[in-house]
């Protein structure tokens, strides 16, 4: 809707598992390592740890559609909620196994054994990939369990995946999961962006669908909404669809710190504990005051930010921030990186 407004080509924020739009922090980049090492290297069991809104979904399936995982397929099961005959049916159909595998569990096991091995014989790796794993049952994850163990002397032949919340790391340490627990050979956990990282996140989004993120963001904006969104990229992304769309319908060519506000209002978000006007005030990128600059047309358009940040520098004629900080420069490096 307002991406004519902008100069974007789509929207950039949109709350989909899109691999284009990956941005990989240092933790984020270890954890697709790890999954397409899993992967590809057909390991027991991989497991995937972060809360909601982290990003599992998108770098599990940048992970699949990854070059190191060319000769992997996968079976990718994202609504764990199922009792154990209906995964057997499931995991049938997928492998396109007989009608007999999706009514009868030594029909499946038999045939299941048979097309890994052919496939492992042909170099093409079968794996299993559950997210939302926090909802398996015990039953299910025991199921899991006995599948995974399908193996020859040499290699596993079905790697499995567990992407999950939090509750998943801990249900593992319950004494009747032990044996699940004991084959885990990767385990990757997603923390939260900080600062910096989520300016880049932004950056990297915008010049992703063919905006200019210096040109569209403030700092103060940039620093609110990861107060308010405590650095989780889901709701880093609604966080800033609707504040596009606010300053859009303000005429506005640049979102402020204000109309972050106005988001943060509709959606009861509030920023968190630590976020005192004392710690706002240390987190916030520092300013450092340039000489007065001729007025040009993109000042011109941006003079009500200057009234709602008299202490902001607006854009240059290249859009680069007229400020010095770490959080600045990464936003910076960022857009011009992804746009190279």
């Amino acid at each position: 809707m307002y991406e004519s407004f902008f100069g974007l080509s789509e929207s950039p924020f949109e709350l989909t598992a899109n691999p284009k739009y990956i941005y990989l922090s240092a933790r984020q980049r270890e954890a697709l390592s790890m999954l397409q090492y899993g992967l590809f290297s057909a390991k027991s069991l991989t497991l995937l740890i972060g809360d909601a809104g982290m990003g599992k979904t998108t770098l599990i399936q940048a992970a699949l559609a990854s070059e190191r995982c060319q000769n992997v397929r996968s079976v990718y099961l994202n609504n764990p909620t199922l009792r154990p005959d209906d995964f057997i049916r499931l995991l049938a159909r997928k492998l396109k196994l007989s009608a007999e595998a999706t009514e009868s569990k030594a029909f499946l096991l038999e045939q299941l054994e048979t097309l890994l091995h052919e496939r492992r014989a042909a170099g093409i790796t079968t794996a299993l990939v559950v997210d939302e794993a926090q909802c398996l049952s015990t039953e299910m994850l025991e199921e899991i369990r006995l599948l995974a163990n399908i193996e020859t002397p040499e290699a596993k032949l079905l790697p499995v995946v567990l992407a999950g919340q939090t509750e998943l790391a801990a249900r593992l340490e319950e004494p009747n999961l032990r044996q699940l627990k004991q084959r885990v050979t990767l385990r990757a956990l997603l923390e939260p962006y900080d600062l910096e990282q989520t300016a880049a996140y932004i950056a990297a989004r915008v010049a992703t669908a063919g905006g200019s993120p210096g040109r569209m963001f403030t700092l103060d904006a940039i620093t609110l909404i990861h107060e308010l969104s405590r650095g989780v990229p889901r709701t880093i992304n609604v966080i800033c669809d609707n504040a596009l769309l606010g300053s859009m319908a303000l005429g506005r060519q640049r979102v402020d710190r204000a109309c972050v506000v106005e988001v943060s209002r509709d959606f009861h978000l509030t920023a968190g504990a630590a976020a005192t006007p004392e710690t706002e005030s240390r987190n916030r990128p520092a300013i450092v005051p340039v000489p007065a600059r001729p007025t040009t047309d993109a000042s011109a358009r941006n003079a009500d930010v200057i009234k709602d940040n008299p202490a902001e520098k607006l854009p240059d004629a290249v859009g680069r921030e007229r400020v010095h900080s770490p959080a600045a420069a990464n936003f910076r490096r960022a857009g011009r990186t992804i746009t190279e």
